[in-house]
């Protein structure tokens, strides 16, 4: 059965018969075998060091929901006014509660059972926080792993943002889907609503966005600190690492030079903030974010839409991993 695409949502094996055949000649085949029932896979690491206990419940049980398909208590999570939903790889902004029921109410019931959803990283506080989540294929037919920004208003989502790349969904299957860029949304809800993130997260993540502008985060990073960008599929550990990349990388990274801020969320802890870049159309992403007791990052992680880029500008990119 075709699978429906994300578009569309937003918003054991058989029994065999053996034969035998021996010297003596063949033998009757054997009854049909019995399918076992699928054995269900096992919760996927988590990391929720940077998350309240009541965060971190509050997401699981979404997930929960979403993963065994029960609309009425997936959409139970989601204020009903307001709520400003936004994929913003493929730019389909849906601005309240009843059409986005709508559609899970349509699709949700299709999925197989072997589909799932499921939050990896949790970040932030009951105010807002960011989400790093995994879409199995079965959902929309291609595995999406996402960073969401996430406000919370009397215990429910209030607006949630999701940045995901398109290279790994597949660059024909987003051009396929996305909004055209005349009609491509420039605001996702943040108008709508007051920011509710650490002031002190806030300082930290001014100074970062800076930092990277300039290509000098020294002193930002802790010493065994882990940088990596989902989209390049790139990993620097270590400050002093971390360091020379952004000195080498940020005149051409989309979060580096020109790069404005669109909102930040989380908590003392740690959180992080959607970004605009002033490069190629669609520049725009996310950054997440864990901070020591010093205010420093031991974890940083971005991610945006590659498939905007085409092999040349990536291989440039990528060119400014290499360390010599």
């Amino acid at each position: 059965m075709r699978q429906p695409t994300r578009r569309a949502v937003v918003l054991g094996g058989a029994g065999a018969i053996a034969t035998a055949t021996t010297l003596a000649g063949p033998t009757p085949a054997l009854a049909s075998i019995p399918s076992a029932p699928p054995v269900p896979l096992p919760d996927p690491p988590q990391d929720v060091t940077h998350a309240t206990p009541l965060l971190v419940r509050r997401v699981n049980n979404l997930f929960r929901d979403k993963t065994a398909r029960d609309v009425g208590r997936f959409m139970s999570y989601f204020s009903r006014n307001p709520l400003h939903y936004t994929d913003a790889t493929l730019g389909w902004y849906v601005p309240n509660w009843t059409a986005l029921r709508a559609t899970f109410a349509q699709y949700m019931p299709t999925w197989p059972d072997t589909a799932r959803s499921y939050a990896t990283r949790i970040i932030g506080d009951e105010n807002s926080a960011i989400v790093e989540f995994t879409d199995s294929p079965e959902l929309f037919g291609h595995e999406i792993r996402a960073i969401a920004a996430v406000d919370f208003h009397n215990g429910l989502v209030v607006r949630e943002v999701d940045y995901w790349d398109g290279r790994h969904f597949g660059i024909a299957a987003v051009d396929a889907l996305r909004t055209s860029d005349p009609q491509f949304p420039t605001a996702y809800g943040e108008e709508h609503l007051a920011e509710r993130s650490s002031p002190a997260l806030r300082r930290t993540l001014g100074r970062l966005r800076a930092a990277l502008a300039a290509g000098d985060t020294a002193g930002l990073f802790a010493e065994d600190a882990v940088f990596e960008d989902l989209a390049l599929h790139t990993e620097f550990v270590g400050a002093p690492a971390v360091d020379a990349y952004v000195s080498r990388a940020h005149t051409r990274l989309p979060y580096g030079v020109g790069t404005t801020v669109r909102r930040t969320l989380g908590s003392g802890r740690g959180g992080g903030y959607e970004w605009i870049g002033n490069g190629f159309a669609g520049s725009h992403g996310i950054i997440a974010v864990e901070l020591d007791a010093a205010d420093r990052i031991t974890r940083f992680t971005a991610t945006w839409d590659a498939s905007r880029l085409d092999d040349a500008a990536m291989a440039t990119l990528l060119a400014d991993t290499l360390e010599h």
